[in-house]
């Protein structure tokens, strides 16, 4: 019995219609992709076949980004770089889920991921960025952090964790600390994840019908969207007064989770001219209808 691929096959040497031979190689393509386990378990819960088909390709890019993220830890460790790579936006934007497909393969020696809990009365009471300083990057090392010292920009002024003397010295203070960090030789890389407010009101009603999601909602998460506005204040003052030429600020669209992620994996690649860089086997450029530093006039979906 015949498989439609050979059957395609012989209908494919059998046309002289360069046309219709082209509709008919994209078809073959296709079918080679449902074949894939990603395509082959779609089918099992049948999906849509183009759903189907979208879901292979992404599965096929992020494993190709991955590989590259494999070469430039490489870089990093062999090089004794140190690399910073801090993820803020709004709960529910995505940060966690980006993080999780940068360092799925990589090697857990060489990689760190910071999420710090609230701080301890003792912390509390420390110079304010020196609870995070301890999580620096070690050299050959690259360091995620979900969540940072901004928490200090928008979360705490906005639920009153600080004070407006304190909030006013951080504003001050980062920038120039910033600076002596990227002096002292480390990268330092700023995402901020951007989400609607319908997308993040879809994400935690997500959350709080989907059992092995629920221990992501929090107190806080629940107060999100009443406090939208008021979190977009401190969010514009955070990007006015914190984006820098030497650190700036990369507004990432999440509002489609999976294009966050690959875009987010090749700005950072494309950043940085790590070993064996010109021989991947996919395009670095980051879309820019998703990817884009802060500029006064940018896009942000929230």
């Amino acid at each position: 019995m015949k498989t439609i691929m050979q059957t395609l096959k012989e209908i494919k040497n059998s046309i002289s219609d360069n046309n219709l031979l082209e509709k008919l190689n994209l078809l073959e393509k296709d079918f080679r992709k449902l074949r894939t386990k990603t395509g082959l378990k779609g089918l099992v819960k049948r999906k849509k076949l183009r759903k189907i088909i979208k879901e292979v390709e992404y599965e096929e890019e992020l494993e190709k980004l991955q590989i590259e993220l494999i070469k430039l830890q490489n870089w990093v460790y062999e090089n004794k770089k140190r690399v910073m790579i801090i993820f803020e936006g709004r709960d529910a934007a995505g940060k966690g889920g980006a993080i999780k497909r940068f360092t799925e393969h990589l090697n857990p020696r060489k990689y760190r991921v910071v999420a710090l809990p609230k701080p301890t009365e003792v912390e509390a009471g420390q110079f304010y960025f020196q609870r995070y300083f301890n999580h620096l990057p070690n050299p050959g090392e690259i360091v995620f952090f979900d969540r940072s010292w901004y928490n200090r920009a928008i979360v705490e002024p906005v639920f009153n964790f600080c004070t407006e003397e304190q909030y006013d010295k951080f504003m001050k203070e980062v920038p120039e600390m910033e600076h002596a960090l990227l002096d002292d030789g480390i990268i330092l890389i700023k995402f901020w994840f951007s989400i609607s407010k319908e997308t993040q009101k879809r994400r935690f009603k997500e959350r709080m019908t989907n059992p092995l999601k629920q221990w992501k909602l929090s107190p806080i998460d629940k107060k999100a969207q009443d406090l939208w506005d008021k979190i977009t204040y401190y969010k514009e003052e955070m990007f006015s007064k914190t984006h820098t030429s030497y650190s700036p600020w990369i507004i990432v669209n999440s509002n489609n989770k999976k294009p966050a992620r690959l875009e987010s994996i090749k700005y950072v690649l494309s950043l940085l001219n790590y070993e064996g860089k010109n021989e991947a086997q996919i395009p670095l450029h980051p879309d820019p209808d998703i990817v884009q530093k802060y500029h006064r006039g940018s896009l942000q979906v929230d």
